[in-house]
């Protein structure tokens, strides 16, 4: 049986991902930072007491700011895989934390390197790569794309890529970049934009909510649906030779765009609802980013089977389920028509 270890399983990729490998017969090990209230909500319904016979999903406490619980983790489990997902992921909040955000997108990566360099195991490791490190990149971006962060995030996300790269030549470690684009699901968190615009319609639905605040709507991005890029960070670590890859749809849309569609889906009118606000922009934009995918569907054979519509139609439809409310079903319909097969289990 492979043992894989996942930083960031209670993210929306981390579950997803802690599903996918159960999937396929594997021992996941997750690391959690310690709280007084449970984190758990995206992985509760995978997670079977680890006394039990059928356990397979075995949760750590640990922190990506502390070398030495790193390095321990890794020591006492001995996987085959590393997904490194764990992160200060919200490009907002990298602004007003600079500081905590390098500390743990930056230079948490180095901790987990330099605990396979010093273990001498034959361990594969997957670096969780973002989009947002290409900046004001021309678009579309490929692997050959040049790196022109806007963020203290994707600053940090810069210093990771290169520090795997640097690994897997100096010391010959099994070191992958995925470059990942946006992709979004009903697991993605609520203060990331497609979420908030998803929820915040089911809520105005039920009655509950009048107005929704956003921020640049012009800004465009490259968005999937996150089990399928989860699939392919699976599929990277399969390689019997490391490298780097972009996944994405190769699409972009404008955040007005997701909100039209959005809003649309439910019969409403967006310019009723939607206002601006100032606070929500950054102080340096990425304007536009679509991924050119080539690569990876030449060699790893993945291709996205979601839409940007598709994506909307889910999400709203998954919201609206959460809030007590009957789905408009669309969404629902391109799920089970697409995926017959799922092998996640929740929205």
């Amino acid at each position: 049986m492979k043992k894989a270890l996942i930083t960031g399983i209670t993210g929306q990729d981390g579950s997803y991902l802690a599903e996918l490998l159960l999937s396929k017969d594997y021992e996941v090990h997750g690391i959690i930072r310690r709280a007084s209230t449970f984190n758990t909500e995206r992985i509760d319904h995978i997670y079977v007491d680890p006394h039990s016979l059928k356990a397979r999903l075995f949760l750590h406490y640990g922190d990506l700011s502390d070398a030495e619980q790193i390095t321990n983790i890794i020591y006492n489990i001995k996987p085959s895989e590393i997904y490194h997902l764990g992160a200060q992921s919200h490009v907002r909040v990298s602004f007003d934390m600079p500081e905590y955000t390098s500390n743990v997108t930056a230079l948490g990566t180095t901790r987990i390197l330099e605990a396979l360099r010093r273990s001498g195991d034959k361990i594969k490791f997957y670096q969780a790569s973002s989009s947002e490190m290409f900046g004001k990149a021309p678009a579309p971006q490929s692997e050959d794309s040049a790196f022109m962060p806007r963020s203290p995030y994707a600053c940090s996300k810069v210093y990771s890529y290169w520090m795997a790269k640097n690994y897997r030549e100096g010391y010959n470690l099994f070191a992958c970049n995925g470059v990942v684009f946006n992709h979004e699901s009903p697991r993605r968190g609520e203060t990331f934009v497609t979420r908030k615009i998803t929820r915040a319609i089911a809520n105005i639905l039920k009655g509950n909510q009048k107005e929704l605040f956003l921020g640049n709507l012009d800004a465009k991005r490259d968005w999937g649906f996150a089990p399928e890029y989860v699939e392919a960070m699976y599929m990277i670590l399969q390689l019997d030779t490391p490298g780097d890859f972009i996944i994405g749809t190769g699409e972009s849309h404008s955040v007005k765009e997701f909100v039209q569609e959005a809003f649309s889906y439910a019969g409403l009118d967006w310019e009723k609802y939607v206002k601006i606000d100032s606070h929500y922009f950054r102080p340096t934009e990425v304007e536009n980013l679509i991924a050119n995918s080539t690569k990876a569907n030449q060699i790893l054979g993945w291709e996205p089977k979601i839409i940007f519509s598709d994506l909307v139609k889910i999400m709203i439809d998954a919201d609206m389920r959460k809030a007590g409310l009957t789905p408009i079903g669309r969404g629902d319909k391109i799920l089970s028509d697409k995926f017959p097969n799922k092998w996640w289990s929740k929205d």
